[in-house]
């Protein structure tokens, strides 16, 4: 399965600039691994957004800032890339 995403800019505020890398990363396997997960990119949709808020997160102390963000963002994207595949089950 092939997923491209390509965020250009990252808006974060409150955050030290000191921990952007880090932070990024954590956002680009999270993101990359909840698409995956729900089979997102078995759409054949190709979506392009100019911008697309994240609102805002309330950090969890002990967790992973990266993941809390990329979840935010899922959440906006999902309705843009479709429904999740239907994995096992009753569907």
């Amino acid at each position: 399965m092939d997923i491209e995403l390509h965020i250009e800019e990252l808006v974060l505020h409150g955050f030290p600039a000191g921990d952007r890398r880090q932070i990024a990363a954590e956002v680009e396997r999270e993101l990359g691994r909840l698409l995956e997960q729900t089979g997102a990119s078995a759409s054949g949709k190709s979506v392009s957004l100019d911008r697309l808020s994240g609102g805002a997160i309330h950090v969890i102390p002990g967790k992973s800032i990266g993941e809390q963000i990329a979840r935010s963002v899922f959440k906006s994207v999902q309705p843009h890339v479709g429904r999740p595949a239907v994995r096992g089950g009753k569907g």
